[in-house]
């Protein structure tokens, strides 16, 4: 029987990646069992790992920082949420993608409800926008209400990774906020939005021309800043004045 010279490309293909030690899976392929945790977005079954689809979850020794520029283990944290959501339940995990460190990439869920949503929905996760978009609006959510890492401030994990880290220098004590800043200096060129935390805690963010925009002032020591644009000032935590 003649192989055409498209089928035994193909062929040659299989047999490369099977000789590489490779596995060769089906997209759809997916698996249902107990599973641990690695970290807010990598779990194991039987020693087989899965990176979850679309979303970005602090890394294992990565700190985050409280509105009051207090350090805490926002990985650590992240990982344990999953870990508390899972429990001792069987998770499905539906292949997307496979990733260049031979992890599958997957839709995990528990019961039905989608594991990775719920992790950024809850906070401990961003919407890794670099591969994919399905979460985005659960993270502007997330944002909004100041869960999770967003509660304070935080390095987005793919920055961490390339080496940037929250400024070392703490905010601060609030009796001592006024003193110590500047609070009319002004922000970069071209970021105009004003980004002010009422006295309850709410980050409201004031568009030029808008009521109150004249009379804020911006005051960096207690974790105010600048935007330059207000989807920034969503995806910082920040809502608009007024809404």
């Amino acid at each position: 029987m003649r192989i055409s010279i498209w089928s035994g490309a193909v062929l040659a293909l299989i047999l490369i990646v099977c000789l590489s030690g490779l596995p060769v899976l089906a997209q759809s392929q997916s698996w249902t069992d107990q599973a641990s945790v690695i970290d807010g977005d990598t779990i194991d079954m039987r020693g087989m790992r899965f990176r979850l689809h679309g979303i970005d979850a602090p890394e294992s020794r990565q700190l985050c920082q409280t509105r009051q520029g207090q350090s805490w283990r926002c990985g650590q944290k992240a990982a344990l949420a999953l870990a508390d959501r899972i429990g001792r339940g069987h998770v499905t995990c539906r292949q997307t993608d496979m990733d260049r460190y031979g992890r599958v990439v997957a839709i995990c869920s528990l019961n039905g409800e989608d594991l990775n949503r719920w992790m950024v929905r809850n906070g401990w996760a961003l919407a890794y926008t670099k591969y994919a978009m399905d979460y985005t609006t659960n993270e502007k959510m997330a944002a909004i209400e100041g869960v999770g890492i967003w509660s304070g401030t935080f390095v987005r994990p793919s920055a961490w990774r390339r080496g940037d880290r929250l400024g070392s220098v703490p905010a601060a004590p609030a009796s001592n906020v006024g003193a110590a800043s500047r609070p009319n200096d002004p922000g970069p060129d071209g970021c105009a939005i004003k980004g002010n935390i009422s006295r309850k805690g709410k980050r409201i963010y004031h568009l030029p021309g808008t009521r109150w925009y004249a009379k804020t002032q911006i005051n960096k020591t207690a974790g105010e800043r600048w935007f330059c644009s207000e989807q920034d000032a969503i995806s910082a935590g920040w809502r608009r004045a007024g809404s």
